[in-house]
């Protein structure tokens, strides 16, 4: 009968039944949204109870980040379908651990890390020192797991025991840099990579021009990663009371200690002291539920998370302070520097401008504490950042900068005019330098046949297309704003560090440094967390360190974002947990996709230090 129907009404019904079912779509869409989110709200709502003669479980999962910034969708999902949390933020750990170490119910804390996929020695380097304190205050730390990378380790080093599970690793290797080289491939394909740079060591391009890495660039990497390595070691040798070369010996003994001991990896560990006993889960579960009790329910000892713990001890404090009450203002450069507002694991030089600017405008903000992990990016992003800055600056509110794990390049751009400058010996600094990057395709398109040719008005028009050779003029104009843009940046660092012009041309030219050859530099000011970059800016404005209140402020993101942005997101979110780590794993090992992500910059000219650091886990 249908085929009997007239051509224009067939094709009306056609879209009609499209639309009914969008709209069916819509609503079951509405509905479960509608119960995902009342059941997030009834089980927020639920008061989480903190039971006395607890163990505190300190389990972060994911990456360690220093703001959770993923994609909000796929946040959301994952808090409904119970998930682990691909990101976790450092200062929860941390916050958690301050407050534990007052509260007479918690005992002691275990410290279980399997489940974190990457973080930065830095930013461990902050959790290791709210372990001690947690310590000092006569409470023991156990650390568990099936296995540990080299991130791991750094932590759990600075544990009372370490248990290792029979058929575990300690996976430590020491620190590497390897990329990537594309010369050869490119040069197949017929792409020009015209590159523009100042300073010797800015290698960030030597992937696109070089099939190995440069002389230079070698001799710089060596340097700091060997004070990454001496700072690890020595961390590993203090927390265990090793001798000081432990962590060499582990790795130079590896091959003929697990031929000794027919493979046994863990034993091997045991044999090295590097952890103190070798036991399962259950076992270990049974253990600690001999100090703190058992719970049957669960099947384990009687604990709570930290995440829950600290949902208890905030829901319980009260704000003393009013609303008017002096704050120290918290904003987190974290990720690419790109223009724009940027994507979620990006920092978007337009909106850390607005939140700056934000916290100029309102009166309750005394200061500003910049926390900075980001390897750079784009200038013209970094550059408004920095404005923002000297407006706070020029308002009368300090600013104080906070460096992680990565304060490079376009990362030091926005902290060299902070009133001061935090970091730690394990901070990869520097890399003061300015590069351009530029591919034609006219080789590409030739190889197919295709060719460019036409007039133009002046010398200049069409000089700039991708699909032509850059001419003389062209590149001669590029190179004079690289350099022009070098000499802000050095201008800026002397002004900012009170040093010597000629003294930072020597220092820059695009080299990496370690935070602790970045201090004797006078790159960085001072050593220290997140916190005491936050009590500095408070002394600066003149507050009593027990009278601010830390602000921590986060770019807005509408509801539609919330919902939307899954459906948007990266394919890795959509991939089954057990194998999400791999696959992230991959992603993050793409080196030419790494570096791509921060090619925005409207002026074509770049900050970015390709400063990745392998090692079991380490932050890439």
């Amino acid at each position: 009968m249908s085929e009997n129907k007239p051509l224009l009404r067939r094709a009306f019904d056609l879209v009609w039944g499209a639309v009914v079912l969008l709209y069916r779509v819509i609503v079951i869409a509405s509905l479960l949204l509608g119960l995902g989110l009342l059941w997030m709200v009834l089980r927020s709502s639920s008061p989480v109870m903190v039971e006395d003669n607890v163990a505190l479980v300190l389990a972060p999962s994911g990456v360690l980040v220093e703001q959770i910034d993923i994609d909000p969708g796929q946040q959301f999902f994952e808090n409904i379908t119970g998930e682990m949390p691909s990101q976790s933020n450092l200062h929860d750990l941390i916050e958690a651990l301050d407050a534990a170490r007052e509260d007479e119910r918690i005992r002691l804390a275990v410290l279980k890390l399997d489940g974190l996929w990457s973080a930065g020695l830095a930013q461990l380097d902050e959790l290791r020192a709210a372990m001690r304190a947690f310590q000092a205050a006569g409470k023991p730390i156990v650390a568990w797991g099936p296995w540990y990378d080299q991130a791991h380790y750094y932590a759990a080093a600075q544990a009372d025991e370490i248990s290792l599970d029979p058929y575990g690793m300690v996976y430590i290797e020491g620190f590497s840099v390897y990329h990537n080289y594309y010369a050869e491939a490119i040069e197949k394909i017929g792409i020009d990579m015209n590159v523009f740079r100042v300073g010797a060591f800015k290698s960030a391009v030597e992937p696109f021009t070089r099939n190995d890495m440069s002389d230079e660039a070698r001799m710089a990497n060596r340097e700091w990663l060997g004070d990454l390595w001496t700072a690890y070691s020595a961390a590993v040798a203090e927390g265990r009371g090793l001798a000081p070369d432990a962590a060499d010996r582990y790795v130079d003994g590896l091959r003929a200690g697990l031929e000794a001991l027919g493979g046994d990896a863990a034993a091997y560990a045991r044999d090295q002291s590097l952890v103190t006993r070798l036991e399962n889960l259950t076992e270990f579960r049974a253990r600690i539920g001999e100090t703190v009790g058992f719970d049957e329910d669960h099947g384990s000892f009687r604990q709570i998370h930290y995440l829950d713990y600290l949902n208890a001890v905030r829901g319980a404090k009260k704000v003393s302070a009013g609303k008017r009450a002096k704050k120290v203002a918290l904003v987190v450069v974290q990720g690419e520097i790109v223009d724009g507002p940027g994507e979620p694991g990006q920092a978007g030089g337009d909106t850390i401008f607005e939140l700056l600017d934000e916290a100029r405008r309102d009166e309750t903000v005394a200061a500003v504490v910049l926390r900075i992990d980001s390897p750079g990016g784009s200038v013209w992003a970094a550059e408004q950042i920095r404005r923002g800055v000297r407006n706070l600056q020029a308002a009368g509110k300090p600013v104080v900068a906070s460096m992680s794990s990565v304060a490079a390049s376009g990362g030091y751009w926005v902290a060299m005019d902070a009133d001061q400058i935090w970091g730690h010996e394990t901070t990869i600094t520097g890399s003061i330098g300015v590069f351009g990057l530029v591919p034609t395709f006219d080789g590409t398109l030739n190889k197919l046949g295709i060719h460019t040719d036409g007039v133009g008005t002046t010398r200049l028009a069409g000089a700039f297309r991708l699909d032509r050779p850059l001419g003389e003029d062209a590149r001669a104009i590029i190179q004079s704003g690289i350099e022009k843009v070098y000499r802000d940046f050095i201008e800026g660092v002397a002004a900012g560090r009170e040093l010597d012009l000629a003294r930072v041309d020597e220092i820059a030219q695009g080299r990496v440094w370690s935070g602790a050859d970045a201090r004797a530099l006078g790159l960085i000011d001072h050593f220290g967390g997140r916190r005491d970059a936050a009590d500095a800016a408070a002394t600066l404005a003149g507050l009593a360190l027990d009278a601010y209140v830390l602000d921590e402020r986060r770019p807005a993101r509408g509801f539609t974002a919330e919902i939307l942005s899954r459906f948007s997101g990266r394919v890795s979110s959509w991939v089954p947990a057990p194998w999400r780590t791999w696959f992230e794993g991959a992603q993050a090992r793409v080196d030419l996709r790494r570096v791509l992500a921060a090619f925005n910059d409207p002026n074509g000219q770049y900050a970015h230090c390709f400063c990745g650091v392998e090692g079991g886990r380490a932050r890439r």
